[in-house]
């Protein structure tokens, strides 16, 4: 599991800095330590301040997370750093963004943080607390009380302001200091002379710990105070644990504990700390709902003494809240060999892959394969070359040209088995900026992030998982390469076509439509470059032919009409250059036009409209079809294939929609008797630019959709 440790220390991240400042704090050390624990327990840990930033940091460490999949967890040891109720503030946040968390939530902490509600609602239970007063402020009359009497802040923890007092002039020059120091109410407490004793308690509801007895010498008051914790008052608590009680008033202890632990409503752990008279009574002073884990703290004492050693501690306690969020502590084994529990088990794999897959999304970005740069090409081929084998896979070389064109089987072959077909290269020049890779919390960022890097990893850890659950080995399974969309697949269509015909079914892994359906019709594209000449001429020199310049921008506007929503049909001019001596007019003229088109019929119709257009009486001119995609119309043949998508979809809650698309893709080469599903990648956004991003948690489903579908293929 995921698990970030989430901690305040030093920071002053915040918009601004007022109010009462935290004064507690881990130590580096004991962060460390936290941390190595929870590492050794087998989670993957990251260690956060819990300040302004913390939103995003979580959200980059452990992304929104799929239907059923668990999601991560903070392991909370915040203290807050400023303002009120500070023990609240991590949790309060963890509550909203929809993070699990080890430790009480905000309303168990502002309870048992205010000293007075908490005691009232002991009361209120039946359980033992020492006789209060509170000292609104400082001109509250002193009033008459027993002493010796305890004089605390109302709001802090950890002994802060703690002072004994034995008359009414000390306890007024004491809670003279709180309302200076801390700016809050003062509680007086009847001091209750005996033995002081701390209770830990884990689990919920809570599994209470051996009590601790502690120990104060012949020097200084008979309690613990803030200069004990830090080190600073020169004399030594003693701690002894099990607290020699005797069995009935242990148990007494501990039912007292328990009962104040779950009257303030809190989870997973707390520390109670009691003061027990000459008669055996015990007195709850206060709970702690965020108990220290310090080396040397009770809590953790009593925890060894209980038999958990500060690893099994730290790790019990991410076990204890996930059981209280997901049922039980751990997800049960499912046999991969049980029909069903298949899938349950590729759906833990990859979901506890979601880091690896990223990281190779990033590897891939690093390096770069423009559509014209072989040497690139093969970088990325080589990258590929060395998990494909270790997977089982070899190449086929008669569907391999080492140039546009890469092919890998497994060991059952892809004849009657799927061919999967992924992009390599980045259709971009030379000259473009490459844009490296990056991160935010619900997108990935750098070149050809979601046209061909999110793929190729997406197909890399689906084969992964296949193999894992040995569903690989008897796969009948293709994966085609190509480096030239580009050049509009003009090298490697002849080795797509070859490679569809032996398949009983094609998945083209690209980019889906901008919300991340399957594609299961696209249309073709036609380019053209067409040529026009014609004498060179001075400005202003008469003729009865308009200049080539206007003439081709008048049989272009003539070509606009051709466009027909209806019957599915684009035309327009991508680009026109001129070409022109000096002073003179241009005379020759190049322009780029491009025809959408849904079938060969309506191609070819359009053709001969371009034609006619241009006609037999203007400038000489040359039409030339430069590159041709042909359109990829729904097929009867895949309606199967799309039915058992869906199903693996169904199984895992993951999105499903099929749409048509107007951009071109391979999948126009693949026979029409062919079941072909083009879109099978990752949602992306602003394709083929400098701000190309693939979605997070598309990424995933889309790993998760395809390794689904390649085992229900496979049986």
């Amino acid at each position: 599991m995921k698990v970030a440790v989430v901690y305040n220390r030093e920071s002053t991240n915040v918009i601004n800095l007022f109010g009462q400042r935290n004064k507690e704090k881990y130590g580096l050390k004991a962060i460390r330590r936290i941390t190595d624990a929870l590492k050794k327990g087998g989670h993957q840990v990251i260690a956060l301040e819990g300040d302004k930033d913390l939103i995003r940091r979580l959200e980059e460490f452990m992304p929104k997370v799929l239907h059923h999949e668990r999601p991560g967890m903070v392991f909370n040891v915040s203290y807050g750093i400023q303002g009120q109720a500070r023990y609240t503030h991590v949790p309060g946040i963890l509550e909203m963004i929809g993070i699990p968390y080890v430790g009480s939530g905000p309303l168990a902490h502002s309870l048992a943080l205010d000293k007075l509600v908490a005691k009232m609602i002991f009361r209120q239970m039946g359980l033992p607390t020492p006789d209060y007063v509170v000292l609104q402020s400082p001109d509250s009359p002193i009033p008459d009380f027993t002493y010796p009497a305890i004089v605390k802040p109302k709001n802090e923890s950890v002994s802060f302001g703690i002072k004994v007092v034995h008359n009414a002039d000390e306890m007024k020059a004491a809670a003279q200091v709180i309302f200076e120091k801390f700016s809050q109410p003062v509680l007086v407490e009847q001091f209750i002379d005996g033995r002081e004793v701390n209770v830990g308690l884990i689990g919920n509801p809570p599994q209470v710990l051996p009590p601790v007895e502690l120990t104060f010498g012949d020097q200084g008051p008979q309690i613990y105070t803030e200069e004990d914790k830090k080190g600073k008052s020169g004399r030594t608590i003693g701690k002894i644990c099990p607290a020699p009680l005797g069995d009935g008033l242990t148990e007494k202890v501990k039912s007292v504990s328990a009962g104040a632990f779950e009257a303030l409503g809190c989870f997973d752990c707390a520390r109670v700390d009691l003061r027990i008279d000459a008669d055996d009574n015990p007195y709850i002073l206060e709970i702690n709902s965020l108990p220290s884990l310090g080396e040397h703290g009770s809590f953790v004492e009593a925890a060894g003494e209980a038999g958990l050693d500060f690893s099994a501690l730290v790790n019990r306690l991410v076990e204890v809240a996930s059981a209280r969020y997901f049922g039980t502590p751990a997800v049960a084994e499912v046999d991969w060999d049980a029909g069903a529990g298949a899938q349950d088990a590729m759906f833990r794999t990859l979901t506890q892959s979601r880091d690896r897959i990223e990281r190779r999304v990033k590897e891939l970005v690093a390096i770069p394969s423009r559509t014209e740069d072989l040497v690139g090409l093969r970088d990325v081929v080589r990258s590929i070359d060395k998990p494909y084998r270790e997977l089982g896979l070899s190449r086929t070389r008669d569907l391999t040209d080492d140039r546009s064109c890469w092919t890998y089987e497994t060991e059952p072959g892809l004849d009657g088995g799927t061919l999967l077909i992924v992009q390599l290269d980045v259709p971009a020049g030379d000259g473009d900026l490459r844009t490296p890779f990056r991160r935010d919390p619900e997108w990935l960022y750098g070149d050809a992030v979601g046209a061909s890097r999110g793929p190729l990893a997406v197909v890399e850890y689906a084969l992964r998982a296949l193999k894992t659950h040995r569903r690989l080995k008897r796969q009948k399974l293709g994966i085609l390469l190509y480096g030239d969309e580009g050049l509009h697949a003009v090298h490697s269509g002849a080795k797509i076509r070859a490679a569809a015909e032996r398949a009983k079914q094609v998945l083209v892994v690209r980019p889906g439509t901008a919300t991340g359906q399957l594609i299961n019709e696209r249309r073709g594209l036609r380019t053209y470059r067409l040529i026009v000449e014609g004498s060179p001429r001075r400005l202003g020199q008469q003729s009865k032919k308009p200049e080539p310049l206007r003439w081709t921008s008048q049989c272009l506007e003539h070509m606009a009409p051709l466009s027909n929503r209806k019957e599915r049909v684009a035309v327009a001019a991508s680009q026109i250059n001129a070409k022109a001596l000096p002073g003179q007019l241009p005379h020759v003229v190049r322009a780029e036009i491009l025809v959408s088109h849904p079938e060969e019929a309506v191609r070819d119709r359009i053709d001969g409209e371009l034609r006619k257009i241009l006609g037999k009486d203007g400038h000489r001119w040359d039409l030339e079809s430069i590159a041709d995609r042909p359109a990829f119309g729904r097929r009867k043949s895949a309606l199967g294939l799309l039915k058992r998508v869906e199903d693996v979809a169904a199984r895992w809650q993951l999105p499903y929609e099929t749409e048509s698309s107007l951009s071109p893709s391979v999948a126009g080469l693949v026979p029409e008797r062919i079941a072909t599903i083009c879109g099978f990648g990752p949602v992306v956004r602003d394709i083929y630019t400098p701000h190309e991003s693939v979605q997070r948690i598309s990424l995933m489903q889309t790993t998760l959709l395809l390794a689904g579908t390649l085992v229900d293929l496979g049986e």
